[in-house]
């Protein structure tokens, strides 16, 4: 079977996603009777689509971002009240451009961790940097770095990404260490990166998280000073899940009496 003369040099300048696609385009160019631009520009597209998707593979398995927890995969129909055109607007990442901040606070099992890994996944898709995990890991693996050396650089990461996601903020009150971590993480960001927080109590309810009113005082001016809100309602997804299998599974009703 003859190839495309192009093939090996294509190739050769490891340009996979053009060589991919050589055979097709140039049936296409055939057919559509496309100017050499037009043919090479269908190419370029080609091979700058494959190179994203590596860099967004690449980048999923170091951000801590499921991307199956999508804004596709979210049911909005389940939390009617929940004000869809901002979080619309969250994903847009116009928020993250300014260096503002984005907490969510609700009962477990409305969507924030979803919503969460939703709008950090656009972000990787628009090219920017993002961390996610548990606000209790990230402080966690923090303190545990002071051991093994490699604490000025987990620190300098979490201050510099594009976008930091601290998820279930606030469920145990931190140790002193911790809330200091937290406090300067917050300072470094400050107005130049932008941070994402869930959590399952009230913003009220957070101050006593730091266990000092300083520092909690410190702390949120900052993180709340340029912040959008997003308070969400409702049942849990899970709970409802449980439920509606509960239903398919028990058993019919018995025919009533003659």
């Amino acid at each position: 079977m003859l190839t495309h003369p192009l093939l090996p040099k294509l190739k050769a300048l490891k340009l996979s996603g053009m060589s991919l696609t050589l055979e097709t385009r140039s049936s296409q160019a055939s057919q559509e009777q496309l100017s050499p631009v037009e043919f090479l520009a269908l190419l370029l597209d080609d091979e700058l689509e494959r190179r994203q998707q590596h860099r967004l593979q690449r980048v999923l398995g170091e951000s801590g971002v499921d991307a199956s927890k999508s804004l596709a995969q979210f049911d909005f129909g389940a939390v009617p009240q929940l004000n869809r055109s901002l979080v619309l607007e969250l994903a847009s990442g116009g928020f993250i451009a300014r260096g503002e901040n984005w907490l969510s606070c609700g009962p477990s099992g409305v969507g924030k961790s979803h919503l969460a890994h939703a709008i950090a996944f656009e972000a990787l898709k628009r090219g920017q940097s993002v961390y996610l995990d548990s606000a209790h890991r990230v402080l966690a693996d923090l303190h545990a770095a002071r051991a093994d050396g490699t604490f000025a650089r987990r620190f300098a990461r979490l201050c510099t990404v594009d976008l930091l996601v601290l998820d279930d903020f606030a469920l145990l009150p931190l140790p002193r260490q911790a809330a200091e971590d937290l406090y300067e993480i917050v300072r470094e960001r400050y107005e130049r990166r932008s941070i994402v927080m869930t959590s399952n109590r009230a913003l009220q309810e957070w101050p006593p998280a730091f266990g000092d009113g300083l520092l909690a005082s410190a702390a949120l001016d900052r993180l709340t000073h340029h912040a959008h809100t997003l308070v969400i309602t409702g049942q849990s997804f899970r709970q409802r899940g449980r439920k509606e299998e509960s239903f398919l599974n028990s058993p019919p009703d018995p025919p009533a009496e003659p």
